[in-house]
């Protein structure tokens, strides 16, 4: 399907540079924690997809943060590794410390320049802030060539003080100039004219990347950066799925095809190779707990769905008629081929990898037994109930507790009663235990035989597919001294799903529990 055309030449003065800060930026939604080992996984996927720069993290944060950066500095060799920090000195070292293996390494620091800020936040006056921003990227340059400086609260800040702010940072050795829409409070026009005002009057300018970062809370962050890169700015800095703070970034998947399909319009490019995109939401979404709206532009459920009589006869003539861009270019499957019991091996695989799953051998088999055992369950097995599939097999965690067998009576004259069976380290345990509810009393019998103190933040349920036979997959997340994690389970009995989940986020706590226990080992015990 032929496709709007894309930019001609390929000047690298035309290239759109690609940021993302999902395992930054992204991971700061509440409840959307990652384990070092997830962050690791996402890390070869973004590279895999040509990401320029991978925001790994933020290490003055926390150990946890620290050894993200470091160990993702260790495995990355095409990408560019970023590590965020204050314009502090104790910041700044700690990023250059995390990003010493880096082959190519980058340090992000800024401040905030906005009135509201500096008197609230930072309760310091103009003048000690724009000494901070030169300090800041002068001590940067001291650990990489590579020095980003952002004025947080970018668009609400006083337009002369803004570039005196940019100018000092440019002075003081930094390459990429950020201008953040830290509250989504900009408007397009408005964000392409603030680019436009400082590469045409601050000195300097015309020698360093300037790059946008926006906030979605009134829906605007895509529309915003590509405002931005209107008005002259070269990076994008954005997040799988949109995640981020409140209503999230700039989604990357968004930025880039709209780039792709409408090269015409902006006559900008990227390196990125969208057919990685599909992957890289669906992990994104596995193992942060976040499921995808069906809508959502690009990687939604429905972005290539037509159910409509009108639109339906329209694709079946040419699919132009209601299609801009081809499933394919971003990893989607071209049909929604129905699978079943007699599918083999190969046909399972070739599904997958349609589906943007490329799996090795251990893993694919895995899949493939759980699917032949849906098979046998359900009439039948959609793209999405495999996915379901897949991305359980994924978010599972180090399985020290397993589900053995479960039995629960349920219905108007209570109590409901959970009858569970489960295999910890090799052995098994029951319990028996009521509750409000038949959920309530599967978790109680958790509780019972694996005792702990997490608590309970979140308990989601959604069918897979349409039909009384459709799986049910629950996400379950679970909080203990500080530390969260997230569980997700499939099956087409919601209980056995919902056990399942619980029991996963357990054993995902119990392994984050473990690796940061004094020698690597934890007490817990049953």
């Amino acid at each position: 399907m032929p496709q709007a055309p894309e930019p001609v030449s390929r000047n690298e003065s035309e290239r759109v540079i690609i940021f993302d800060t999902t395992m930054r930026d992204g991971e700061q939604s509440p409840g959307a924690s990652m384990s070092l080992e997830e962050k690791l996984e996402l890390s070869k996927i973004l590279e895999d997809m040509r990401v320029d720069v991978i925001e790994a993290g933020f290490p003055i944060a926390s150990k946890g943060d620290f050894d993200a950066v470091n160990q993702i500095a260790q495995i990355v060799t095409e990408s560019v590794v970023c590590g965020l920090a204050r314009a502090s000195q104790g910041d700044i070292e700690r990023a250059g410390e995390a990003l010493r293996p880096a082959k190519r390494s980058r340090i992000h620091t800024f401040i905030s320049t906005s009135p509201v800020h500096m008197k609230w936040k930072l309760q310091m006056e103009p003048e000690q802030v724009l000494d901070m921003v030169a300090r800041s990227v002068a001590h940067a340059r001291n650990w990489t060539d590579d020095v980003e400086w952002s004025a947080e609260d970018a668009t609400r800040t006083e337009r002369d003080f803004l570039r005196r702010c940019v100018q000092a940072a440019i002075k003081s050795g930094a390459t990429t100039i950020n201008i953040p829409d830290t509250v989504g409070y900009t408007y397009p026009s408005e964000y392409a004219d603030i680019f436009r005002d400082l590469i045409e009057n601050v000195p300097g300018a015309d020698g360093v990347i300037f790059s946008t970062h926006c906030h979605n809370d009134l829906g605007l962050a895509v529309a915003n950066s590509l405002a931005g890169v209107q008005g002259g700015a070269r990076q994008i800095e954005c997040a799988m799925n949109g995640i981020g703070e409140r209503a999230g970034n700039a989604a990357l998947e968004e930025v880039v095809m709209a780039l792709k399909v409408r090269g015409d319009r902006l006559q900008r490019y990227t390196n990125i190779d969208s057919t990685q995109i599909t992957r890289a939401s669906r992990y994104v979404s596995a193992i942060t707990g976040f499921p995808v709206q069906y809508n959502k532009a690009i990687v939604g459920k429905n972005a290539f769905a037509h159910e409509s009589g009108i639109h339906q006869d329209g694709m079946l003539k040419n699919a132009e008629t209601y299609e801009i861009m081809k499933p394919e270019d971003v990893g989607q499957g071209a049909t929604n081929l129905v699978m079943g019991k007699h599918s083999g091996r190969h046909a399972f695989r070739e599904k997958l990898k349609s589906l943007g799953y490329d799996l090795g051998q251990n893993a694919l088999n895995d899949a493939f037994g759980r699917f032949k055992d849906l098979a046998d369950r359900k009439k039948h097995v959609y793209d999405d109930d495999i996915i379901a599939l897949v991305d359980d097999a994924l978010a599972s965690g180090a399985d020290r507790i397993q589900v053995k067998s479960l039995r629960v009576i349920a219905g108007t004259e209570g109590p409901q009663e959970a009858e569970l069976t489960v295999i910890i380290d090799g052995v098994d345990r029951s319990s028996t235990a009521t509750g409000d509810g038949p959920v309530d009393a599967v978790f109680n019998a958790i509780q019972q035989v694996a005792p702990h103190n997490a608590m309970l933040r979140l308990f989601q349920v959604h069918a897979v597919t349409e039909g009384t036979d459709a799986q049910a997959q629950v996400s379950v997340r679970l909080e203990e001294d500080g530390r969260i994690a997230t569980g997700q389970a499939a099956d087409t009995d919601t209980l056995t799903a919902s056990a399942k989940a619980y029991i996963n986020a357990l054993n995902n706590l119990f392994a984050r529990k473990e690796k940061t226990a004094p020698g690597g080992r934890v007490a817990t015990r049953f």
